[in-house]
């Protein structure tokens, strides 16, 4: 084999760094755009805002660390980097900078609830006061109808621990609506879909997956009979961003 001479060898090697260097320039500007992509992301900036997350890329898989606030911010943060275009894969080094409470607890109750309800675009999560006293929700507050008062009530008796549920809420036709004027991203709305089926007693045990493009969530997997499939598409229609849902979920045989 012919070897190169040493003179020429040392001439090669700023040569190959040279060509080397605008890959690594190209990935290192790629990581830098999903790393923007996840911060600006609807779920970041609005449930997320609080939290002391740090977000980081290597060549598409992203690190995610610091602190969140409740158990279910980490996984919302998880679901919303994975989902995010470009994005190979997540390593979740968030900690829960709160104390866990004892499941099924009244505070659990209260938590369960509250998150239950954030990403439900026909109930007003900020409008509901929730307290638990002995496994009874007391719900109060104002709803703008009659169907978002029982709405309400529905979505509280889905969480795992609740033996009934007290809807003290007043109808105001006249109340305030929730707004939120930024645009709902494919990653936010896929990741606010699995938080909320998870969060769900009635589907926290599904095999659902979900893909959003422009909007128009495909639901798949399988579940046990058809109220389950429906309950499923109901909870991703009620989803903020949302504009339609394809549930091509299959039924399991009986």
């Amino acid at each position: 084999m012919r070897k190169i001479p040493r003179l020429h060898a040392a001439l090669l090697v700023p040569v190959l760094l040279a060509a080397a260097a605008p890959t690594v320039l190209r990935a290192s500007e790629g990581d830098a755009r999903l790393v923007s992509r996840i911060k600006s992301s609807y779920n970041f900036k609005n449930y997320l805002a609080n939290d002391d997350i740090s977000i980081s890329a290597d060549d598409g898989v992203v690190t995610l660390s610091g602190k969140v606030g409740q158990d279910y911010h980490r996984s919302l943060a998880e679901a919303t980097a994975a989902d995010t275009p470009g994005v190979k894969s997540v390593r979740n080094e968030l900690k829960v900078s709160s104390e866990p409470l004892s499941e099924r607890s009244d505070g659990w109750i209260t938590l369960k609830v509250k998150a239950n309800l954030m990403f439900h675009k026909n109930v007003s999560a900020s409008g509901t006061e929730v307290e638990t006293r002995d496994g009874v929700v007391i719900l109060r507050g104002r709803a703008d109808s009659p169907d978002q008062r029982e709405l309400t009530a529905t979505y509280a008796r889905d969480v795992d621990g609740v033996k009934d549920v007290r809807n003290e809420m007043t109808v105001d036709r006249g109340a305030r609506k929730e707004t939120f004027g930024d645009k709902v991203d494919d990653a936010s709305i896929t990741a606010q879909i699995k938080t909320s089926l998870l969060l769900h007693h009635s589907t926290h045990a599904l095999d659902t997956r979900v893909k959003t493009r422009d909007g128009v969530v495909t639901l798949r997997g399988e579940a046990k009979n058809q109220a389950e499939k429906e309950l499923v598409g109901k909870l991703a229609a009620d989803t903020r961003g949302v504009k339609h849902v394809d549930n091509q979920m299959t039924v399991r045989p009986s």
